[in-house]
């Protein structure tokens, strides 16, 4: 059975504020879902907060203690303009980081086969020391952590296929030799990181992989790039758990891509990292809802993911 993690709380983050990165955006995906033939194949579960110690072992003590400090009665920005908090951004963060620890370990436990945390705020822009990108909590970055903390793992990959590079992530990892980060997005675009030659510091040199992607990159861009530098990576890496940052804003039709990708090409990414996941880790596979910003695409580019992971 396939995980789908989901709260109430993650539509009321910017709830009445009018933001690209919207509640209409689960509204979107639950429709999709629940409408389709995926619903019966499904676990819907509800996920609980992080544990402030999950959420240090990749972000600065001062930060988390002031984001749980937060105090927020109206829309309030966190860093130069794209990040904001509404009354119940917290909590929904807390939420959104806590899903992915709850679904890693209950893969690992094999309770669930795989998992796809459909949470808001995203997360692989958020620095260890700051929010950035309309994310608040590096969702991933907390889960690989307790991959390798609590899960006593070795060799954890992620791989990031939004259309913005996971700035966030690849800072977190950058030193980390356990954490293979793997990420495909357009360059130059926001937030103007991840250029190929950034391939790691110390232990970590040689374990992250940034794969530029030109505007008007498709489907066969990207499936070279799959064939010619992803799977050869992580054939040679042996993950021992794979977790995906599934941004879906590289589809032809979203306002912040200019990227051509079709809803087909996510199903068919999935379907390949989904193979290296039953050779190396007993297909252990979660995902993470990054960016997509186009409703219709959105929505039907999760469908296909999600019928590939399944």
């Amino acid at each position: 059975m396939t995980g789908f993690f989901y709260h109430d709380l993650f539509v009321r983050h910017l709830e009445g504020y009018p933001h690209v990165e919207s509640p209409g955006r689960l509204d979107a995906i639950l429709g999709r879902i629940r409408e389709g033939s995926l619903a019966e194949r499904l676990s819907f579960i509800e996920p609980e907060p992080a544990q402030r110690e999950w959420l240090e072992r990749v972000h600065m003590r001062e930060y988390v203690e002031g984001m749980l400090a937060l105090e927020v009665t109206d829309a309030v920005v966190l860093d130069w303009g794209d990040t904001v908090a509404t009354p119940a951004s917290t909590q929904a963060a807390l939420l959104a980081a806590g899903a992915g620890v709850q679904a890693v370990r209950m893969v690992q436990q094999k309770e669930l086969d795989a998992a796809f945390c459909a949470v808001r705020p995203p997360g692989h822009h958020a620095e260890p020391g700051r929010a950035m990108g309309f994310c608040i909590f590096n969702n991933i970055a907390v889960a690989a952590a307790d991959l390798l903390t609590t899960g006593g793992l070795e060799r954890v990959a992620i791989i990031d296929w939004d259309v913005h590079h996971g700035n966030g992530t690849e800072l977190i990892f950058i030193d980390e030799e356990k954490v293979l980060y793997i990420s495909l997005h357009q360059y130059p675009h926001y937030p103007g990181t991840g250029r190929a030659e950034t391939v790691g510091t110390g232990r970590g040199t040689g374990f992250n992989l940034n794969i530029p992607m030109r505007a008007g990159s498709g489907d066969g861009d990207y499936f070279d790039a799959f064939d010619g530098s992803v799977i050869p990576a992580l054939e040679d890496f042996r993950p021992q758990f794979i977790l995906i940052s599934a941004g879906f804003d590289g589809h032809g039709k979203d306002p912040l891509s200019g990227c051509l990708l079709t809803t087909g090409a996510y199903g068919e990414m999935t379907r390949r990292l989904r193979a290296v996941a039953d050779n190396h880790c007993d297909g252990k596979v979660v995902s993470f809802l990054e960016g997509g910003y186009d409703l219709d695409a959105l929505a039907e580019s999760v469908e296909a993911h999600l019928d590939a992971l399944l």
